[in-house]
């Protein structure tokens, strides 16, 4: 085993997640949004702790393969990616609950990413990625506050510069 999965190692890393998540949930919820900071941080804990469960599965399967030794011909088979694939997958349909669709308007797909990106980070804190996790939650969080501050104003202004400008003939 080239890492121990201890105590210390699961608080670490859910309390990673617990942390990171919970600023977009907490970003989420001050906007009202239909999924807040407790079905965000829920998300990634599940997502974290089931990737945990897998990497202590695949340490045990490589321990089990160890105490047979050569005397027995078996072929073992580690998947540690299956419980991954079905983590993304579940939170892929958690995420099209929170997309409606009204008329010509479509709400919630922003919410349904951030669950996603959610559960994405709670895999990666489970996988003991700690810099890919934080710089992740990061670009997160930037993608949330600053992107709509930065562009819109251009756009806005562009609009409004193009209407001014038609109006004015």
């Amino acid at each position: 085993m080239d890492e121990a999965i201890t105590l210390v190692y699961i608080l670490q890393n859910l309390g990673l997640t617990v942390f990171f998540v919970g600023l977009i949930g907490f970003e989420r919820q001050r906007k009202h949004k239909i999924a807040g900071m407790t079905t965000h941080v829920l998300v990634a804990l599940g997502a974290a702790a089931l990737t945990i469960l897998s990497k202590q599965m695949m340490y045990d399967t490589l321990e089990l393969a160890k105490s047979i030794g050569t005397d027995v011909n078996a072929n073992i088979v580690v998947e540690n990616t299956r419980i991954i694939a079905g983590v993304i997958t579940g939170v892929g349909f958690l995420g099209t609950g929170a997309i409606l669709k009204t008329n010509s308007n479509v709400y919630g797909l922003t919410t349904a990413s951030t669950l996603w990106i959610s559960a994405i980070i709670g895999i990666v804190f489970g996988m003991n990625y700690v810099i890919l996790g934080v710089v992740t939650s990061v670009f997160a969080l930037l993608a949330l506050t600053l992107v709509k501050r930065v562009f819109a104003h251009p756009i806005a202004r562009y609009q409004v510069e193009n209407e001014t400008f038609e109006d004015d003939e």
